[in-house]
């Protein structure tokens, strides 16, 4: 990737473990429906009697959290992703505010805002309807106004000034 590198989903969940571990951040009917999730879904990441053991009630609830996550970072990186998917799709607004999902930094942004110029100033002198002679048209501002997960999928927005002095 040219915005970023990648962190495998293990070591998201190693920074992540703290944050999701403290009190209240989860709670028993999320773990519940994360756990329902691994287990049905991907019943090779959680078998029938791990699922009964991360949801047994009669266990502390941090307990049986700090357990899951362990059990996922044991088991690998792909088991780790599927339960970042669960989570997303059990608790988007929680999924968000992670810390793993906060670590961009000042250059990360300036990496993301070079691709950017650099693509609109390719679409200005690379564009189909571009004149022969260099500098007919002038680029009166650019910016990046979406960024995708990946360099693909970003939208640009340039204006260009069409008033000509004869």
């Amino acid at each position: 990737m040219l915005c970023g590198t990648y962190q495998p989903y293990y070591d998201r969940l190693v920074q992540d473990a703290p944050f999701l571990t403290s009190d209240g951040r989860l709670s028993e009917q999320l773990v519940d429906k994360i756990t329902l999730q691994l287990n049905r879904v991907y019943p090779q990441i959680l078998t029938n009697k791990e699922a009964e053991k991360f949801r047994n009630p009669k266990s502390p609830l941090q307990a049986r959290l700090v357990e899951l996550l362990r059990h996922l970072q044991k088991k690998g990186d792909r088991d780790c992703q599927e339960f970042y998917r669960a989570l997303q799709n059990n608790a988007d607004q929680l999924y968000i505010t992670l810390p793993s999902r906060k670590k961009r930094g000042p250059m990360f942004f300036l990496a993301c805002f070079s691709v950017a110029a650099g693509l609109a100033f390719l679409m200005h002198f690379y564009s189909p309807d571009a004149k022969v002679a260099v500098g007919t048209r002038k680029v009166v501002g650019f910016s990046a106004i979406g960024f995708g997960r990946h360099v693909r999928n970003i939208l640009l927005s340039y204006m260009e000034d069409t008033s000509r002095k004869n």
